[in-house]
């Protein structure tokens, strides 16, 4: 399945922005997905993941209670729901397939696509 985040941007701290990850190829609906980011000079980390049907949905402590992960099969897309947005969490993000393995491993994800910044203003 190809990949394509959308979304980023400036914003000021304390404000929202809502990623995008479109999906062509192979069936989306089957596929497992998650988010990730990686910051200047940091490994990529986990940020959530969903299941195939919008179920099992999981968070970085990080992030809970700020973020919202979800999708809409019909659409082949899955959405970043980012609130309260704080420094930290600049970043490039990145929408990956989950393949096999722990979900909050960036190796157990194939697909991945090309990644969209996020820069949050203090």
């Amino acid at each position: 399945v190809q990949l394509q985040a959308s979304g980023g941007g400036l914003v000021q701290a304390g404000g929202s922005l809502r990623l995008s990850c479109a999906a062509s190829g192979r069936s989306f609906s089957n596929y497992n997905m998650g988010w990730f980011r990686q910051a200047p000079g940091k490994e990529r980390e986990f940020v959530a993941h969903i299941g195939w049907s919008g179920s099992r949905i999981y968070y970085a402590d990080s992030v809970k209670g700020r973020f919202t992960i979800s999708r809409d099969n019909a659409k082949n897309t899955m959405y970043l729901q980012m609130n309260s947005l704080k420094p930290e969490d600049t970043a490039v993000y990145y929408c990956a397939r989950h393949s096999q393995g722990p979900l909050y491993s960036d190796y157990a994800y194939d697909d991945w696509g090309q990644g969209t910044q996020v820069t949050v203003s203090s």
